[in-house]
């Protein structure tokens, strides 16, 4: 594989991602955090509502054992090693470096959260009248999002592959 060639227009077009991605995370989360109080849930559809609540932990609650510091830290070596790969990924792999963009937002936005406020705001709840799924923000979704796009390119990738080989 031919060696990684990132440019600057590269760098600035995941720049402009992650301060959009960034910037609409924490407008949502000011929202909230001034518009509800803890724990009020806001039904939007039957299956969907806002509730308000925080995290501190990681996904799911994981890890909230480690203090704020520790899971600032540990943001931030994910979030070098997300840039790592962006830098070396192919100019091609543009599905994944959205994804990498899309992570490295998500997870700034919740470092900020865990840095000033010593957790994360969470407001997005889909549940039914017996069951929920954890509750989780806009920085969650763009990670999650971000991974997929990463995986989904990869299996692309392989399938192209594949095809030359024949």
């Amino acid at each position: 594989m031919p060696e990684a060639k990132t440019g600057i227009r590269a760098w600035l077009w995941l720049l402009f991602t992650v301060v959009a991605t960034v910037a609409v995370d924490q407008w949502l989360k000011m929202l909230v955090t001034m518009h509800m109080e803890l724990y009020q849930q806001i039904d939007l559809l039957p299956f969907f509502a806002l509730y308000r609540t925080f995290n501190t932990g990681v996904a799911f609650s994981m890890l909230s054992f480690i203090d704020d510091r520790g899971l600032v830290l540990l943001s931030l070596v994910v979030i070098a090693f997300v840039l790592y790969l962006f830098y070396k990924s192919d100019p091609r792999q543009k599905i994944a470096r959205l994804g990498f963009a899309l992570v490295v937002g998500g997870a700034v936005g919740n470092v900020i959260d865990r840095a000033l406020l010593g957790h994360v705001v969470d407001y997005f709840l889909f549940h039914t009248p017996g069951w929920s799924f954890a509750v989780f923000n806009l920085a969650d979704a763009f990670i999650s999002v971000g991974a997929a796009l990463i995986v989904l390119d990869e299996l692309l990738q392989l399938r192209r592959n594949k095809k030359a080989d024949r």
